[in-house]
């Protein structure tokens, strides 16, 4: 029964997280439990184990009266997130640049051409952007060989502010995105710590950078 009951508090978790990182629920629209429940196809109890873990990771806050709404960040908020990635993310490249195997470069670089294939596009395939973005970022994670450091950077870098900042991205800035994904893949082939976590600080103060001129673009249009 509780293996059962198990199970369907990760599918009720899986699902009602990919809504909130997909937008399918926006950021503040209130949680209602019920209606959750029906689209995830279980009870309520799981739906609200589920929503205590994305309360615990920031995808959900609670008010006052305990209502339950989608988490809706200030700059302030997503540019503290991004300052944490840098430092936990830009460590995790040092390390990775110290351990990481001739397979995992390998990975990295089909990531890499898929990345490329995607962005040449005439219209840019974003979510292909995003799913061989993140298979990256999580072979060098892979690579750093430190569950702590994986722990907290579960914390970070799955919030939604990075799928809303890769789909303020032009082919520019994508492009941009390849090319240093390129440069960390010679700082991992030649072993070298400093250079690895010197683009990966870069790479990630620059989607900082394109989130908050989308973030200025949009306050402009709204007030207009």
């Amino acid at each position: 029964m509780l293996l059962t009951m198990s199970k369907a508090s990760d599918r009720a978790y899986a699902q009602i997280r990919s809504m909130i990182l997909s937008g399918a629920l926006p950021p503040g629209e209130q949680i209602r439990e019920e209606q959750l429940a029906e689209r995830c196809g279980v009870s309520r109890t799981p739906v609200r184990d589920a929503l205590r873990r994305l309360e615990a990771e920031l995808f959900i806050r609670r008010s006052e009266s305990q209502r339950s709404f989608v988490a809706d960040w200030s700059l302030g908020d997503v540019e503290e997130a991004f300052a944490l990635r840098t430092m936990l993310e830009s460590h995790a490249a040092r390390r990775a640049a110290e351990r990481i195997g001739w397979d995992q470069l390998e990975r990295l670089r089909l990531a890499n051409a898929a990345i490329s294939k995607a962005i040449e596009a005439d219209i840019p395939e974003v979510p292909t952007f995003l799913v061989q973005n993140r298979l990256f970022h999580a072979i060098i994670l892979q690579a750093a060989a430190s569950p702590r450091l994986s722990a907290m950077l579960a914390q970070v870098v799955e919030q939604p502010v990075v799928v809303r900042t890769a789909l303020h991205y032009d082919k520019q800035n994508l492009a941009r995105s390849l090319h240093e994904h390129e440069e960390l893949v010679l700082a991992f082939a030649r072993r070298d710590g400093d250079w690895a976590e010197a683009v990966m600080t870069a790479h990630i103060r620059r989607a900082f950078h394109a989130y908050a001129d989308a973030h200025a673009q949009q306050r402009e249009q709204e007030a207009a």
